[in-house]
């Protein structure tokens, strides 16, 4: 079975080398829509594949470090990445590209690595992440497959080479968040009510 929850964000950025001109040498935003697919062969305490409520936790912390950012690849000219970090206190340091693809499989690897260390607390089995949509206009989206998320051909993605703004990191539920993920700790999904046999 298959569930999707939507989050939303606004961000800003230029994607260089791309066909538009305006897109690859213009500073512009766009409202994103970010859809994450979840499945299982299995349902919960609860009948569920997984509790949307669940999450409203880390993975939306994550997605919403990108709302109001302005998020620029690493290998950009060094100028702009200082005047990005000079006149923006919320900004997202890429490995990549910030391209609506980009940015699918960017989510993709970071909510992978969430949900692997997540300690499931009412019977949740065989969680896996889908896929990722990132919409980046009304009409146009990127989805991102676990072989498109780790694919060497369209960039490595590796979670130690995305910077988060201190900015972005304090307005976390837990600003250690990104720490303990790199880190590898494990993060508990909060104890259901009483059970009903």
């Amino acid at each position: 079975m298959l569930i999707r929850k939507l989050f939303k964000f606004e961000s800003a950025h230029i994607v260089r080398n791309c066909s538009s001109l305006r897109c690859s040498t213009s500073i512009h935003g766009h409202s994103y829509k970010v859809e994450v697919l979840l499945e299982a062969d299995a349902l919960d305490h609860g009948q569920m594949v997984y509790d949307f409520g669940l999450m409203k936790g880390n993975i939306r912390d994550v997605i919403d470090a990108f709302d109001h950012a302005i998020c620029f690849w690493d290998r950009d000219e060094e100028e702009y990445i200082r005047l990005c970090k000079q006149f923006s206190a919320r900004w997202i340091a890429m490995p990549v590209s910030p391209s609506a693809e980009q940015f699918a499989r960017l989510f993709f690897v970071i909510i992978d690595r969430i949900l692997q260390q997540t300690v499931m607390a009412n019977g949740e089995a065989d969680i896996r992440l889908h896929s990722v949509i990132a919409h980046e206009t009304e009409t146009g989206y990127a989805q991102a497959f676990r072989h498109d998320a780790y694919n060497p051909r369209m960039g490595e993605i590796r979670l130690e080479e995305i910077v988060f703004s201190e900015q972005c990191q304090a307005e976390w539920r837990d600003p250690q968040l990104y720490r303990k993920l790199l880190a590898g700790a494990r993060f508990e999904n909060s104890t259901p009510p009483r059970q009903v046999p």
